[in-house]
């Protein structure tokens, strides 16, 4: 099925150095009223709305608020995933809190099994959807947790050089929004990006990436805020 993606601007990354997290805000302008049309796993086009819509009629489409970009990546996405854990609402809450826990002691106060490790993981990549994430960098060792990681669609990429503690906002560090995009939105490109309710990269990177309401990866729509 084919499916229309829009929002108020589209913002595609392309000429940016992306897919290391290191892009810079050159490339091709914002596109206000842009779409990306979607076709299986993979982009099919890219180009104002009315285009697209009047071009492929039968397509469903889907409109977002805000700004639609590349995903986001999210450095140091083993010490996320492997070495915090996060308390399993509403079972844990009241014991554990609502608050991930990092550190050997108090990981080891846990006395975690494997199972409960991956269970951890999987809610630690809702939470790297929830906020536009579609790529996260690290080695990771336990087969629980990469078989998490791996089943929520977000990609693996090896470990980065990256000097701060690891965060669940992939925009902790950066100077623009552009650095923490991953990929590009042009055609034959994977299907993966992101929508966020504000106006544009410079207000994503001031407002952070809760503002995020849709994510796509593989062409599904793996978050939607209700």
């Amino acid at each position: 099925m084919l499916t229309i993606h829009t929002a108020d601007l589209l913002v595609t990354g392309t000429g940016t150095a992306t897919g290391t997290g290191t892009g810079t805000a050159t490339g091709t302008a914002p596109l206000p009223g842009g779409a990306v049309l979607v076709e299986g796993d993979r982009i099919a086009g890219v180009g104002p709305y009315e285009e697209l819509a009047a071009a492929y009629p039968h397509a469903r489409a889907r409109r977002w608020p805000g700004v639609l970009t590349p995903g986001l990546l999210v450095r140091g996405g083993d010490e996320l995933l492997e070495r915090t854990y996060y308390p399993d609402d509403p079972y844990e809450i009241t014991e554990l809190g609502a608050e991930p826990i990092s550190g050997p002691e108090a990981l080891a106060g846990l006395k975690l099994t494997e199972p409960r490790w991956g269970n951890s993981a999987r809610r630690g990549t809702q939470k790297l959807l929830a906020r536009g994430v579609v790529a996260v960098t690290g080695r990771f060792t336990s087969p629980a947790v990469r078989t998490a990681v791996v089943r929520s669609g977000l990609t693996i990429l090896p470990p980065a050089p990256y000097e701060g503690p690891a965060s669940l906002n992939p925009l902790a560090g950066r100077d623009t929004a552009e650095q923490a995009f991953y990929g590009t939105l042009e055609p034959g490109a994977p299907a993966r990006f992101a929508a966020f309710a504000v106006a544009g990269p410079a207000e994503l990177l001031e407002q952070g990436p809760a503002t995020c309401v849709a994510t796509v990866i593989g062409g599904r729509l793996l978050h939607r805020r209700r």
